[in-house]
């Protein structure tokens, strides 16, 4: 069944190049089950999985994907050492291999965002750990804590984490996933932090092992923001908490570090 002029001009809206939709947000546009099953029928829309499409000609990227997720609602947002990379802060990634994407917020990865075939790979954190259990992040709360990153010639921006907030998530990932090397390195470009944003974070900030290391790595880089913010201000909790095995003991913030980095 040939497809209408207007749902043809339709689709060009609705689908820009470069985004994929799902057939449930589609339907929630006004296209009808049959619009849609004709639109895939005449090769105007091209099944990436069941249930999710773009245009024949898009090449999709990783940003596209996540574009597309926020534009159809989702409160996924780029974080972590994706956000510090996306900035300019990230200097020791990894040379080769796929690259993992870093995604916040209280919303589900849907399953097939990792099997459209690119090579990146989408990790989902959820905040509870930082943030308790809430509706969505403080991304998604408060705009002062996301910044819109263009990409390519799109109109439509990528919604990641401040540096203010992509540094305490990835502080999260400390030193399970993210060793203390790879931390104090990337703390050390940090240099133009808001003390406004980081106050309004620690404040909203439930885990304590977070708190202590962001305090232990500004000193230790002696940031000059740090000056307008007093360890004493926050909630660091009590008791000590053993972060590097075999490692030495910081009295003042009672973590274990590195004994090569402590002192």
């Amino acid at each position: 069944m040939p497809v209408n002029a207007d749902l043809r001009t339709k689709l060009t809206k609705l689908v820009p190049y470069g985004f994929l939709v799902t057939r449930h947000w589609l339907a929630a546009q006004g296209v009808a089950r049959h619009g849609i099953d004709n639109l895939v029928k005449s090769r105007q829309l091209l099944t990436l999985f069941s249930g999710v499409y773009t245009r024949p000609e898009t090449k999709l990227t990783w940003q596209g994907v996540v574009c597309s997720l926020q534009r159809m609602g989702s409160t996924l947002t780029v974080g972590g050492l994706t956000a510090l990379d996306l900035q300019g802060f990230a200097h020791y990634l990894a040379l080769s291999g796929p690259k993992t994407i870093h995604l916040y917020g209280s919303d589900p990865l849907p399953a097939w965002a990792n099997k459209l075939g690119l090579k990146e790979k989408f990790l989902h954190h959820g905040d509870v750990r930082l943030f308790g259990r809430q509706k969505t992040s403080p991304a998604g709360h408060h705009k002062d804590f996301t910044v819109d990153l263009p990409w390519g010639d799109h109109a439509w921006a990528l919604q990641a984490s401040s540096p203010e907030l992509a540094v305490l998530e990835l502080l999260e990932e400390v030193p399970e996933k993210v060793s203390f090397e790879h931390a104090d390195q990337l703390m050390q470009g940090l240099t133009s932090l808001s003390p406004r944003r980081l106050e309004s974070l620690l404040n909203r900030t439930r885990s304590i092992k977070v708190k202590r290391l962001f305090f232990w790595f500004a000193e230790r880089q002696r940031h000059a923001w740090l000056g307008k913010l007093r360890p004493e201000d926050f909630d660091l909790g009590s008791g000590k908490r053993v972060l590097a095995k075999g490692g030495k003991f910081d009295k003042k913030y009672r973590i274990t570090v590195p004994e090569e980095m402590h002192g």
